[in-house]
């Protein structure tokens, strides 16, 4: 038995209205609803199944899978497994390596033409679909820990990945059309602080900007926004390095009390960043940004969230909402565990009224979400319901062995 939350944008969890569907399917027509699920190889229940950033590509869905160190490829139309893209030797991913996630991968993927593009320990791997083989490695580092989530400037053919655990932190900038780096950017904030990390990027073609979510500095300790303009980021001189304070016309913009976590593009001027809370107590909140000043439009109870998207043919954002809870408001120092446990689920945003839609139940540590939107499909990664831990409810509604859910938008 499968049950589903939904949610109107005056609502709140504790009074979501639940409806049941039987196990396997949905009796659901329209609206988003939960559809099947898919196996992955070697994940089944008990297994903490470790995976991050996932993405559409043409009629394929992949995703990034520590436990078998590799992209995993799904085909859309018929919603099944296809194969486990594993390197070799010196192109092999790390996979879940003795040590802490910082040291582990593959961990963001992002489509690059025909290519995916996976950042890994020291390195971004380049994946060949349609050979089922890694074919490239870009070196970024040597320090042992991970190249994390990157974005794609597809106008002048350059590629931005995150090293959040350096120290400082730093971007590299890759050239798609030769593989090499040909910058890196760091991030020491004006008061000569390594910043805190860095979490998801987007790259806007009508303004030439990146944008990056800092989880922390000193003027604005629980998160900002940066804006490094593209034009300034290809003035680096070749294979130079600067710091992000120094760019010409760099913009920080302040999050509150946020833990920034994803980020999406909507329309207009619109940017929304996710924010997964450290506070206990403190309200899971989805902003909503107006990324040509800063301003704040809109501040939603619809965080806890990692990946988020924003999908073009239904206007609405998509948050893998792994840490939310029957509250809205953070755990305890904003981690699930037995004590105090979360109730995962896809959070969906309208961005034009900026309010939500519904609330759909998913697995166990239920971070990672992306969106066909020639189908409608929706494609969740989920791990076994009693590992990690703290996801009691998850068992209950149905997600129990851990793989791939995937549900329908409209």
């Amino acid at each position: 038995m499968r049950r589903y939350i939904w949610a109107n944008a005056m609502a709140v969890a504790s009074v979501a209205v639940v409806i049941a569907g039987c196990g396997g399917g949905d009796n659901l027509t329209s609206g988003p609803h939960y559809v099947s699920d898919i196996a992955v190889p070697n994940i089944k229940t008990g297994v903490n199944f470790s995976f991050d950033i996932g993405v559409v590509s043409g009629s394929h869905y992949f995703f990034t899978d520590r436990n078998n160190a590799s992209l995993d490829q799904i085909d859309i139309p018929s919603k099944s497994f296809v194969k486990a893209i594993q390197g070799s030797g010196p192109l092999a991913f790390t996979g879940l390596g003795p040590g802490p996630n910082s040291q582990a991968g593959p961990d963001g993927a992002t489509p690059v033409g025909s290519l995916i593009y996976a950042g890994d320990v020291n390195s971004v791997k380049i994946v060949d679909p349609a050979a089922g083989a890694v074919i490239n490695k870009i070196v970024v580092s040597t320090t042992g820990v991970r190249a994390d989530e990157g974005c794609l400037d597809p106008t002048h053919g350059i590629f931005m990945i995150s090293s959040p655990e350096e120290n400082p932190p730093f971007a590299t900038f890759i050239n798609t059309a030769t593989q090499t780096v040909v910058a890196k950017v760091t991030f020491t904030d004006n008061a000569g602080k390594p910043t805190a990390g860095l979490e998801a990027c987007r790259y806007d073609a009508t303004s030439d900007n990146f944008y990056v979510n800092v989880d922390g500095s000193t003027t604005n300790p629980h998160g900002e926004l940066v804006k490094l303009p593209g034009v300034s980021v290809r003035a680096i001189p070749n294979g130079g390095t600067q710091n992000y304070t120094t760019l010409a016309g760099v913009a920080m913009y302040g999050e509150g009390n946020c833990d920034p976590t994803g980020l999406a593009l909507g329309p207009g001027n619109d940017i929304a960043v996710g924010c997964r809370e450290g506070t206990t107590g403190a309200p899971l909140l989805m902003q909503i940004i107006d990324r040509s000043n800063g301003a704040l439009l809109a501040s939603l109870n619809a965080g806890g969230g990692d990946q988020l998207e924003y999908d073009v043919s239904t206007n609405r954002y998509y948050n893998a909402a792994s840490r939310w809870t029957s509250s809205g408001n953070a755990s305890t120092n904003g981690a699930c565990s037995a004590a105090s446990p979360c109730t995962p689920v896809l959070t969906i945003v309208d961005a034009g009224s900026r309010s939500v839609v519904t609330r759909l139940n998913t697995g166990n540590n239920a971070h990672s979400v992306a969106v066909d939107p020639a189908t409608g499909l929706i494609f969740v990664p989920y791990s076994s319901a009693t590992s990690p831990a703290g996801c009691p409810s998850c068992a209950a509604n149905g997600f129990v062995n851990g793989g791939v859910s995937v549900f329908a938008a409209r």
